[in-house]
């Protein structure tokens, strides 16, 4: 099952850190640092699948040289106390392979940091992890000034914000998710914490990669090691109690699952194999799991009555909202709204014009299926308006911040996440009323639930 990772750390002489070495043996290559005049050499490292340097606008061209590029920088930065690089490691979906993985990493970090002005230093690693599966992840070193064609300049103090971070961390759920459902995989990821999914487990520490056991010596990776075994087995505890834990936390990724999806869990949340087999034992005697048959592979797939239950009140619902006709708007308010964007030189195609009188039309429920770029934000911006002179009031929502904003830079619609309507909702407010019309952005990507 996909799982979300993703960490930002700062690779810095304080730490006695080299920006060539960490290069060096994040690429499996062989570098010379010539400000210690020695050769780091991590060619005989395996599992690194994917290997470059992605330039940003203006930066020199000697820079896709690896070696040039940290050694430029380590001769830039002459403070003892040097912030080199900063590092973005992150997991790729174990569901996608290889050529999949690194065109989505290689995505992530053109659009979140290429174009911001950083160079990127892309190593993607698929190495098996301890439960024998692979272990997808990509290392991302980023030099921390602004470039041109003579260098560096000024270091880029908008860069080490803490919301820098949490847009990086929405950003990547966001597209990993994306491209899960283009690609018709049955799994998504999520930035949130457990706490905020509502999943009573506890989360664990991150051990960290090979490197990073390295760079911070061996004492403090061990007591990493120990602190992650100890909620391993607190979790296992909790699961053997109340194997409804574990299913609840793994229909939270996708809806429904293998007994490798099981098995990978219990590894997870589990401190050796006696514990694992317990784990497992809980998980298939649990009264909610339901055995749906094999799939298209042979494989055996299971779900859990919450989530048929789940499934079947959606359906139950849609068909309810199908036949009702509470929101329907005059043809002469359409026609009015149409008009008014033909003034503004907007001129929706025959597709688009579908599309309005599909969803302005006469049921309570309708869906526009379309590919990015293809104008539904402004064919929902006339949509919008045709509603509200109905009188309807108009909202939108959408899984991630950034697509609430550009829902509602595109149509006018005021947006905002689904997390924050929820929370509203569970505090006694915003709550929708019969001449309200919900917009829900990317509605195929957000969970059952």
């Amino acid at each position: 099952m996909a799982i979300f990772h993703l960490h930002v750390k700062i690779i810095g002489r304080k730490a006695g850190s080299s920006a060539v070495a960490s290069a060096a043996y994040r690429s499996a290559s062989r570098l010379g640092d010539a400000r210690i005049d020695r050769v780091q050499d991590f060619s005989a490292k395996r599992g690194v699948v994917h290997s470059e340097v992605l330039l940003s606008d203006g930066a020199p061209e000697v820079w896709r040289d690896r070696e040039r590029l940290w050694n430029d920088v380590e001769a830039f930065e002459v403070r003892k106390d040097a912030q080199l690089a900063r590092e973005v490691e992150f997991a790729l979906p174990r569901e996608m392979s290889q050529a999949q993985g690194i065109q989505l990493a290689r995505d992530f970090v053109q659009s979140e940091f290429v174009d911001l002005g950083m160079v990127a230093d892309l190593n993607v690693h698929w190495d098996i992890g301890e439960d024998g599966m692979p272990k997808p992840h990509a290392h991302v070193m980023l030099t921390m000034r602004s470039v041109d064609e003579e260098g560096f300049g000024p270091k880029v103090r908008e860069w080490n914000a803490t919301e820098m971070v949490e847009r990086w961390r929405e950003r990547w759920a966001a597209l990993a998710n994306e491209r899960l459902a283009e690609l018709d995989i049955d799994a998504r990821i999520d930035h949130r914490s457990f706490e905020a999914q509502g999943i009573a487990l506890e989360p664990q520490s991150q051990i960290g990669a090979p490197a990073q056991r390295v760079e911070a010596g061996g004492i403090e990776a061990a007591d990493r090691a120990e602190l992650h075994r100890e909620i391993a087995r607190g979790n296992g505890t909790r699961i053997i109690a109340d194997a409804s834990l574990a299913l609840d936390a793994i229909t939270h990724q996708q809806s429904t699952f293998t007994r490798l999806d099981m098995a990978r869990f219990a590894h997870r949340h589990s401190d050796g194999i006696e514990q694992f087999d317990e784990v497992m034992g809980a998980m298939g005697r649990a009264p909610d799991l339901v055995e749906l048959g094999k799939d298209g592979r042979g494989d055996d797939r299971f779900t859990t009555k919450a989530m048929i239950e789940a499934e079947q009140r959606l359906h139950r619902a849609a068909g309810l909202m199908a036949e009702r006709e509470r929101h329907v708007v005059k043809g002469t308010d359409r026609e009015a709204a149409l008009t008014r964007a033909e003034q503004r030189g907007l001129f929706l195609s025959g597709e688009q014009s579908d599309a309005l009188a599909h969803i302005t039309g006469t049921r309570d429920l309708g869906i526009v299926v379309g590919y990015a770029g293809t104008g539904k934000s402004a064919m929902l911006g006339v949509a919008r308006e045709a509603w509200e002179a109905g009188g309807l009031e108009v909202r939108g929502v959408a899984l991630s911040g950034i697509a609430a904003e550009n829902l509602e830079s595109g149509s006018g619609i005021m947006s905002r996440t689904i997390a924050s309507l929820e929370h509203g909702w569970g505090q006694g407010r915003d709550l929708l009323t019969s001449r309200d019309v919900l917009v829900i952005d990317e509605a195929g990507m957000v969970g059952t639930r």
